[in-house]
């Protein structure tokens, strides 16, 4: 991974896993140790796909390894929405709002690069 330009995708990836990280130890606090086992895995493989995208050996394995970010998204979004829906489960509406954030990006990215490939 380069060091001289900022990535912004891989930089959200880092900071919404810190965040979720500290939920997770919210939600454990709070024996909801499933949910918070099953959102911490899948929302810190998010950050782990983007980064090895990094270094992929061609932008089809780039792509891939964003798809499967993007389908950890997905996941994450799952149980978040459980945790907003579920009573005694507080969860920040901004953890949300920043994997939706995410998730457009990804996208973004991925049709992107699927564009330039001939």
């Amino acid at each position: 991974m380069r060091d001289d330009k900022e990535n912004v995708i891989v930089e959200k990836t880092i900071q919404f896993s810190l965040a979720i990280i500290k939920y997770s130890e919210v939600l454990e606090q709070n024996k909801k140790y499933v949910i918070a086992r099953q959102l911490l895995r899948s929302a810190t493989s998010i950050g782990a796909n983007v980064f090895e995208a990094q270094n992929a050996e061609s932008r089809i394995d780039f792509i891939h390894k964003m798809k499967i970010a993007s389908k950890e998204a997905s996941e994450t979004l799952y149980w978040l929405i459980l945790c907003e829906k579920s009573e005694g489960y507080h969860c920040e509406k901004q953890l949300r709002e920043d994997l939706n954030e995410m998730l457009k990006i990804l996208s973004k990215i991925i049709s992107s690069s699927k564009s330039k490939i001939t």
